[in-house]
């Protein structure tokens, strides 16, 4: 579908309510069984009082399951990624002996997008995201130029995709008020620009609406407040470049929208909510204890209510009788079914996993493991994510790198490196082991063959890239060690020197030292030919 002057991008995202409109009412019922406020009904305001679900496993699932994806999709202190260069413009274009310092350049771009990411704190709107696609399924991230990321839930934009999934067109549609209005908005709108002393009243709101469309090999971007286009919103960006990444937790073929994890297990979580709901409710019924008293007995009702423990009082113990719900039967057998799905459930949201120790740091290893588990556990949900979610982000922040002049420099003449994400990029650690064993295997040869055939510079640049720390400083570079021999040299010359003076100052007779030493004194050039023309002999 494409933007015309007919057809507004208004209407552009009424046309896709419906379609999107299945998926929330799915997405809400979702939301309600687990943490009911990820998903607002239509209509709410900020004093909307969301119900409590009776059971606790869906929040604790959710949250559980979404901080382990966390820690695998941006691990602290680990790239989650990795830039390669194939071999044979490495080979053509540089040569072999080169590999140690293009693999270090490709370390410190890693470094510099860790250092991005750690900065600009993303790791919190990305918590927020990933919740929405355990609950919901959806989730659509902006990546902004300057500032924080923002995540758009699925009730704020629409989406179409081809039936081969790739992505068409996205809307997103935002809510403002006259004091939140830039000020090319406001004079589009022809409206005043609000005074900095006026009172707090309630605004009329406006509907930003924000157009993305697919061409090519660009994304064409504009935007659209009631109903009249924006002038300086026209803009485009190269086609990996995009800054909105509509995310989906598992997809479909033919869907426009993925589906939650939720949503595979909404009957369990419905069977739970209601058994839990029921023995909340028995228990309470339960609890509840009645005297009842023989309305012909002898044994008075205000005599027994208001005598305190121990006291004695006149009476007929046969007429006093208690009322209390037997139901423990029926409440075991609901106990046992409970049991039964939060054992399934645990295994669906990984709350019985022993992966991750309790540790302040998570080593690389761990965060593969976990990985893997994800993939197996989930479907390969991991897979997806990298694809749609890291390998996106990855593209966009090394475009800030080199807008921002920080990306390092490369020899000249190579070629752009390869993104690539997923189980394969956390192996960085594993190239740390594989120079090891290489070197073990090696060891048999001895010390003296090893330093005769290995390039030294060149593994201590790799092994400073697979270990993921920058080298620069603390490893000498060529110009220093040659510097450092040449000095080294001068000063076994200059001792060389010295030992042959002594030797020929101790052979000679004490009249011929005077006159060498008058010489040398008054011929410095002279005593310095004499002693390279020794040093030949």
């Amino acid at each position: 579908m494409e933007y015309s002057n007919e057809s507004t991008i208004a209407s552009m995202y009424q046309n896709c309510y419906g379609e999107r409109e299945t998926y929330l009412t799915r997405a809400r019922e979702c939301s309600d069984l687990t943490i009911p406020m990820l998903i607002r009904d239509e209509g709410s305001t900020y004093s909307t009082d969301y119900p409590t679900p009776y059971q606790s496993v869906g929040a604790r699932g959710v949250n559980h399951l979404a901080s382990k994806l966390l820690l695998t999709l941006l691990p602290p202190n680990s790239p989650f990624f990795r830039l390669t260069i194939d071999d044979f413009d490495i080979e053509n274009l540089v040569g072999p002996e080169q590999r140690g310092p293009v693999e270090e350049g490709l370390a410190k771009i890693e470094r510099a997008t860790l250092q991005m990411i750690e900065g600009e704190a993303y790791r919190v709107p990305v918590f927020e995201a990933i919740k929405h696609l355990i609950v919901t399924g959806n989730v659509l991230l902006y990546v902004p130029d300057e500032g924080q990321m923002r995540v758009f839930h699925l009730d704020r934009y629409v989406v179409k995709r081809d039936p081969m999934g790739n992505i068409l067109y996205i809307i997103t549609k935002e809510s403002l008020n006259a004091k939140t209005l830039t000020e090319e908005a406001r004079e589009t709108l022809g409206l005043p620009a609000p005074a900095e002393d006026a009172p707090e009243t309630p605004h009329k709101p406006y509907d930003l609406y924000t157009y993305i469309c697919n061409k090519g090999n660009h994304w064409h971007i504009h935007q659209e407040i009631q109903n009249v286009p924006i002038p300086d919103s026209y803009g485009k960006y190269p086609k990996d470049k995009n800054p909105f990444i509509p995310l989906r937790f598992s997809r479909v073929d033919g869907e426009s929208y993925g589906r939650g994890l939720v949503e595979e297990y909404l009957g369990d979580l419905r069977s739970l909510e209601a058994l839990t709901q029921a023995i909340v409710e028995g228990s309470a019924a339960a609890s509840k204890i009645l005297f009842m008293v023989r309305p012909n007995g002898t044994t008075r009702i205000n005599t027994l209510a208001k005598s305190p423990s121990g006291a004695i009082v006149q009476g007929d113990a046969n007429d006093v009788s208690t009322l209390q719900l037997e139901k423990s039967q029926d409440f075991r057998i609901a106990l046992d079914t409970i049991t039964q799905i939060r054992d399934r459930l645990s295994f669906a949201f990984l709350l019985n996993s022993s992966v991750q120790r309790n540790a302040e740091r998570v080593t690389a290893e761990e965060v593969r493991f976990m990985a893997q588990e994800l993939e197996s556990a989930l479907g390969g949900v991991y897979s997806v994510l990298s694809q749609e979610f890291q390998l996106p982000l990855i593209n966009i922040l090394m475009d800030k790198l080199t807008k921002q002049k920080k990306m390092p420099k490369f020899p000249k003449g190579i070629v752009k490196p390869q993104v690539i994400t997923g189980i394969e990029a956390l192996g960085r650690g594993q190239d740390l082991n594989k120079l090891s064993q290489f070197l073990q295997f090696l060891s048999p040869l001895g010390p003296e063959a090893i330093m005769s055939n290995l390039n030294l510079d060149d593994y201590i640049d790799r092994l400073g890239a697979s270990l993921g720390i920058d080298t620069s400083g603390l490893v000498k570079t060529p110009e220093q060690k040659q510097a450092e021999q040449q000095a080294q040299m001068e000063q076994q010359q200059q001792m060389m020197q010295q030992q042959m003076m002594q030797d020929v100052v101790k052979g000679a007779t004490p009249g011929v030292v005077k006159g060498m030493a008058d010489g040398m004194a008054q011929n410095p050039e002279m005593a310095q030919e004499m002693v390279n023309a020794m040093t030949q002999q």
